[in-house]
């Protein structure tokens, strides 16, 4: 009992320092469910900049539940506000209508920044899994479109390759994930082969990179995407993009609960909007 009570000490503590609000907001087609993390007790006298968080599960699954350790995390240790945003899924709204709706989301935050009392220039885009790539397509879209800004993207465990050209081997990695659960996931998201080469759909194949802001790459040992995700981090840097990288040894299903990564994760996001 002590254990687990030592290991419910810190989520404990995190549910007392941040402030949860359920939203309802604008997507791209339909309304979207939200969830806004705030911390409390910030001494810092500036409105806080803000995170928007897209949960993994593959483009076709997965909740705000999801989302839940992560973004109370960020909100708590890199003092900023997060807004965990539930996207569309597919089959029932393959793509584009999730990075459609991950720019919707973040309009609407800019437009609603001074009530939310959050600086609209300081907000940044992070996810996990299919969130990853969701999350890597909002920062080309606000470049494209010329806004909103987006200050910082953090990129756990990203599916960035529908061509699945990258893919890592199962059995050698002991993943957790495997191609035969990609492949089936993409089917779904982008049912028309062509779309597998967008870049808002496989920011790997991408070769407008320039213009893009600071990355965090995360990536787990035990996954076959993380040569991929690592693939994206060297394209980045190559295209001037200042880009950090760190691979944790753990299952891909574990990484976006990491400890030391969500740790790696505040450390950056603070350091990019509040320095």
């Amino acid at each position: 009992m002590n254990a687990v009570n030592t290991l419910l000490q810190p989520l404990q503590a995190a549910a007392r320092a941040v402030q949860v609000e359920n939203l309802v907001i604008p997507g791209c087609v339909d309304t979207l469910q939200a969830r806004l993390y705030r911390p409390l007790g910030n001494a810092e006298a500036k409105q806080p900049g803000a995170v928007l968080y897209f949960h993994g599960g593959g483009f076709v699954g997965g909740s705000l539940d999801d989302a839940e350790v992560p973004a109370r995390f960020l909100a708590e240790h890199a003092h900023l506000v997060v807004l965990s945003v539930a996207y569309s899924l597919a089959p029932g709204r393959p793509f584009p209508a999730a990075p459609e709706d991950a720019h919707a989301a973040s309009l609407w935050l800019q437009a609603n920044a001074k009530a939310l009392k959050v600086d609209a220039k300081r907000i940044a885009t992070a996810g996990d899994d299919a969130g990853g790539n969701i999350a890597a397509a909002l920062a080309m879209i606000a470049r494209d479109r010329n806004g909103p800004p987006i200050a910082a993207q953090v990129l756990i465990g990203p599916m960035l390759d529908p061509s699945m050209t990258q893919l890592g081997d199962a059995r050698q990695l002991r993943s957790d994930l495997q191609p035969e659960t990609c492949a089936d996931c993409y089917s779904q998201y982008l049912p028309r082969t062509a779309e597998r080469l967008h870049p808002y759909a496989s920011p790997l194949e991408s070769r407008r990179l320039r213009g893009l802001p600071p990355a965090l790459v995360l990536t787990a040992e035990c996954d076959v995407l993380h040569k991929e995700a690592e693939c994206y981090a060297r394209a980045l840097i190559t295209a001037g993009v200042a880009t950090q990288v760190t691979r944790f040894n753990v299952l891909h299903a574990e990484l976006h609960e990491h400890p030391p990564l969500l740790k790696e994760a505040a450390d950056f996001l603070r350091r990019q909007l509040n320095d």
